[in-house]
């Protein structure tokens, strides 16, 4: 591929990194650095004068400071003449802020304000993966590519759940259900859904089970963990209402707060999530935590992008 960059921000050069290979081509030469006051500097190293540019920023890890970063390298490759800028942002920052809730809070949208910043900066289409609300999509004016990480999760059932065929998939929240319809789907087997009722952000008031698991290998699906609060009492209502197995499979594992003790402490035969964000440290500290390396959605997702081609195939295969 010719008239191509690719350059990585701080929040996941791992991931960065693999993308490039799997294109054959190097990360492009990029200085970040923070002045005393802590205000980001970046300097694009190399030129990009009618260039197609990509930029991998995760939101993860100091995700306001990665986020301005993120602009900050939009707005030098425009100033510089790129001839297009796309963002690609795996897990997209701020994506659970997507609406106001029914009560009188005066709560804000702040991934609306995300796709504001992102649209002023300079960006000329989005990558990401598996938005938390797909009207994401709708809060921006230029192009956005929203991947799904479901063909590779269909492929991790097959190989690494040997009665996956008898199993039950359960959405932990009324929110998830047309997304575990779709793999339930693809794989002819049933689903459930637990029902939460929430006091506040992250605690759960009680759980609802609808449908029914007993005897069965129960595989929760969800984009998103966090402080697995609710993953962890999905996994208990489960068992206690006769699963024989329980596996959960996330796009995004934030995992923050008290996550991995949750996670060790629970029913869990594993976790499973890709690398969206980095998962080194989170591996070292739960051995139920396993990796779907998603480089090649975002690569494949790159070339066809760059040469013009639908990215559509991506939605329903996992790319060679």
């Amino acid at each position: 591929m010719s008239n191509i960059k690719i350059f990585s921000g701080s929040s996941h050069q791992d991931l960065s990194q693999k993308v490039a290979e799997h294109l054959g081509l190097e990360l492009g030469k990029v200085v970040t650095k923070k002045f005393s006051n802590k205000e980001t500097c970046v300097e694009i190293g190399e030129s990009v004068r009618g260039e197609d540019v990509y930029i991998i920023q995760s939101g993860c890890g100091e995700i306001n400071d990665n986020l301005m970063e993120l602009l900050i390298m939009i707005s030098a490759c425009k100033i510089a003449s790129a001839s297009r800028v796309t963002a690609v942002i795996p897990c997209f920052p701020y994506a659970r802020q997507d609406k106001k809730d029914k009560v009188g809070r005066e709560a804000p949208i702040s991934a609306k304000l995300v796709a504001n910043m992102l649209s002023v900066s300079g960006a000329d289409h989005i990558i990401t993966m598996d938005l938390h609300a797909s009207q994401i999509q709708g809060f921006f004016d230029i192009p956005v590519d929203n991947l799904y990480a479901e063909p590779a999760v269909l492929q991790w059932i097959k190989e690494h759940v040997p009665d996956w065929k008898a199993s039950i998939i359960v959405s932990p929240d009324a929110g998830g259900t047309e997304r575990v319809t779709s793999i339930t789907d693809c794989l002819n087997v049933e689903f459930a859904l637990i029902h939460k009722v929430r006091k506040k952000a992250n605690e759960i008031d009680r759980m609802v089970l609808v449908g029914d698991v007993k005897d069965r290998v129960a595989i929760l699906i969800d984009d998103m963990a966090d402080t697995c609060g609710t993953i962890c009492h999905a996994a208990d209502k489960l068992i206690s209402a006769g699963a024989n197995k329980v596996y959960a499979i996330l796009t995004h594992g934030i995992f923050s707060g008290p996550a991995i003790s949750r996670i060790n402490n629970a029913c869990f035969e594993a976790i499973v999530v890709t690398n969206s964000i980095p998962q080194e440290k989170n591996v070292k500290q739960s051995t139920k935590i396993q990796v779907i390396d998603i480089s090649m959605f975002l690569a494949e997702a790159i070339r066809r992008t760059h040469n013009g081609e639908s990215v559509s195939y991506l939605f329903n295969h996992v790319p060679l």
